[in-house]
């Protein structure tokens, strides 16, 4: 039979655009089954809550994007490896499609389900669609896996290669008979009773939604990227974590156009490869997953094993519920919370105030943030978090400690981040606004402010605190 259906599996690629197996599976000239397999340890893993929302309205976006082009998503749920399989003998499919995912297990999966298809006459092919090089393509002349990243950046924008970018189909080929499948309501990503969302308003999940948000910020943040993205009080960062993670909008087009306006004088050349730089980051943590699997629960550095981790519910309650008296920490926490996602330098501000200043195990902050950020990714969450307790590769070192007072007013000059995302004290003088404890009572009584009372005290002395990590951090080393 010559005209067998293909399948193409949509998993951390949720795009029509730039899509390799999508344009690869119309080339064929045979009905395209689009299909999306809910399991929810697709990369190992539990998703967390924000992702969940954020994955229930990509999805709702993709399904509207296909049925526009003629076609539509069949959506089923259960074991991916499992419901594949069954997917190609209902169908008789003659070849899978799919974008590779390259987190450890899905790897490890998406090779076993090729061999078994193979083994029933089934094609498998895979295709990169949501890093800058295939993980392991760059790397070191000695043929290892770079651990610093500076020489990273280098040899990735030396070797890789922009994928052909492509438009999205303006029609894609659908089986002949209607697929069974069920409705995206019954996969209840959307969070009920309560639904704590109401703040995440502000995103537009979906593939238009990342196309919309690269162009604004090409418009009005990229020329003052490098300095205005550590503001938390100004609108300087890309915002497109997300839509990255979730594949809908390929890294190549965010490059690519960073360094078209570049090369138009749009923009300063600098701030472009300043935002290269960040997407190579990414791709860093990418490649360290991949070659270092444990990397979400286990120290890349195996002498930090020997850190004496405080047990302390009570303080990283006060830290997840942005109670810590520290004004930066506590908005950052609140932001979080409120629109499942946080400013990245007060993303490093929070986690060196959890890992140093509480001396609270830095898995503990990962498994919060997968949990929270509509923008939880396996490798840059471990990545990170290990880089500000100075565990991982080519990482901030652990006698490196924010000051969350200083670092306050030097990114949140004015207080108007604080003042945004910890209301009980919006009227107090900028002078103050990092350091509450510190005003004169006559300046707390007249903005409101009760400290233990409208707002917590410092749970910690940061100086005391500092300290206690430091004496800590040389007990390893002895």
């Amino acid at each position: 039979m010559t005209d067998r259906p293909v399948i193409l599996w949509f998993r951390r690629d949720l795009r029509l655009g730039d899509n390799p197996a999508l344009a690869a599976a119309i080339e064929t000239g045979r009905p395209v089954i689009a299909a999306y397999i809910h399991d929810p340890k697709l990369d190992g893993r539990a998703m967390g809550g924000a992702s969940a929302w954020w994955l229930d309205k990509s999805l709702r976006a993709l399904a509207a994007d296909l049925s526009g082009r003629g076609s539509s998503l069949v959506v089923r749920a259960g074991d991916a490896e499992t419901e594949i399989e069954k997917l190609v003998e209902e169908t008789k499919a003659s070849d899978l499609f799919l974008n590779r995912m390259f987190e450890p297990i899905a790897w490890a999966r998406d090779a076993r389900l090729a061999e078994t298809l193979k083994g029933r006459g089934v094609q498998a092919h895979g295709f990169n669609a949501t890093s800058l090089a295939t993980p392991g393509a760059v790397c070191t002349q000695a043929g290892e896996p770079f651990k610093v990243f500076t020489p990273f950046n280098r040899a990735l924008w030396d070797q890789a290669r922009p994928r052909q970018s492509r438009c999205a189909p303006d029609h894609i080929r659908g089986p002949d008979s209607p697929m069974t499948g069920i409705n995206i309501d019954s996969l209840a990503l959307h969070p009920r009773r309560p639904d704590w969302s109401t703040g995440f308003s502000d995103w537009t999940p979906g593939e238009a939604g990342a196309l919309v948000a690269l162009d604004r910020f090409l418009d009005q943040a990229l020329a003052d990227y490098s300095g205005d993205r550590d503001r938390p009080d100004r609108e300087g960062t890309s915002r497109l974590s997300p839509h990255l993670h979730f594949g809908e909008i390929d890294p190549w087009r965010v490059a690519t156009a960073a360094r078209t306006a570049a090369e138009g004088g749009e923009v300063p050349y600098a701030q472009a490869e300043k935002l290269c730089a960040e997407l190579a980051w990414r791709e860093f943590s990418i490649q360290l997953l991949t070659a270092f699997p444990t990397l979400a629960s286990e120290n890349y550095k195996n002498g930090f094993d020997r850190m004496a981790w405080r047990d302390d519910p009570a303080g990283l309650a006060a830290w997840t519920q942005g109670r810590t008296g520290y004004p930066i920490v506590d908005a950052g926490m609140r932001q979080l919370w409120a629109t499942g996602w946080m400013h990245n330098r007060v993303r490093m501000i929070v986690a060196s105030f959890l890992i140093k200043d509480l001396l609270i195990d830095w898995r503990e902050g990962e498994r919060w943030f997968w949990d929270c950020l509509v923008d939880a990714d396996a490798a840059s969450n471990a990545q990170n978090w290990q880089w500000v307790a100075g565990s991982g590769a080519d990482a901030s070192p652990f006698f490196r400690i924010f000051n969350p007072i200083t670092q306050g007013e030097k990114f949140d000059p004015r207080g108007d981040y604080v003042r945004r995302w910890v209301p009980e004290l919006a009227a107090l003088p900028a002078d103050w606004i990092h350091r509450p404890w510190t005003a004169p009572p006559m300046e707390l009584a007249a903005a409101g402010v009760g400290l233990g009372e409208t707002y917590p005290a410092p749970i910690v002395d940061h100086a005391t605190a500092r300290n206690r990590a430091l004496d800590a951090l040389k007990a390893t080393r002895g």
